[in-house]
């Protein structure tokens, strides 16, 4: 009786917690796939669980992909400003050029080259039917008519020798685009987008002049 008379009151205490909580559903679905991928000890070859596919398998792997760059961005660029802009779609990422670059130089401060080979993991972790995107903008100034200059310039410079770095990194080509915006010439802008393998890459609504990748 006294064995009996514990476990219902343990029952009881857990039914309590239960009641009381609030049960957010992409946590949970979080930890029910941890769980089943875990425990799981034979699935047929091509058996993939269709959430992985859906709407909401993309979403949670968004969330979590963001969790990932947050994380990056506050432990190896203090400086950053990161925003989400969507949950579980896209996420955006403000600092100034020094945090990236050497002082009046398009040349990258060799202290942020541990923070993009750990962004490049992150790119390359992506689950089937979803795609990682990042796009590097660097903001410009405009000229009188209110138009980007076409002529080289330090902002340029910049965007396309982070391109080349991160690429020899290893990110994946067709997860990069870099760009200008008119704006601060001493601010940079990084996206993370997440998609579908079938949707159209960097619809962004300031438009920025992209280089060829």
């Amino acid at each position: 009786m006294v064995f009996l008379s514990l476990f219902l009151l343990i029952l009881a205490f857990f039914i309590v917690l239960v009641s009381i909580s609030n049960l957010e559903d992409v946590k949970y679905q979080a930890v029910a796939q941890g769980m089943k991928s875990t425990f799981t000890t034979f699935r047929k070859t091509g058996d993939i669980p269709s959430d992985l596919t859906s709407k909401q398998g993309e979403v949670l792997g968004g969330q979590v992909f963001q969790e990932k760059i947050t994380g990056i961005f506050a432990t190896a660029l203090q400086v950053a400003k990161v925003e989400i802009v969507q949950p579980g779609r896209l996420m955006s990422a403000r600092m100034p050029v020094a945090a990236v670059f050497l002082e009046n130089s398009d040349r990258l401060n060799p202290s942020v080259f541990a923070f993009l080979d750990r962004i490049v993991a992150a790119l390359g972790g992506r689950p089937p039917g979803v795609r990682f995107d990042m796009q590097f903008i660097a903001g410009a100034n405009v000229t009188g008519r209110g138009e980007l200059s076409v002529e080289q310039s330090p902002e340029m410079a910049r965007a396309g020798s982070f391109a080349r770095e991160i690429l020899s990194r290893g990110a994946p080509p067709d997860s990069l685009s870099v760009g200008l915006a008119p704006g601060d010439s001493d601010q940079i802008t990084i996206r993370f987008y997440v998609r579908s393998e079938n949707e159209g890459q960097f619809e962004t609504q300031d438009k920025p002049l992209t280089e060829p990748r």
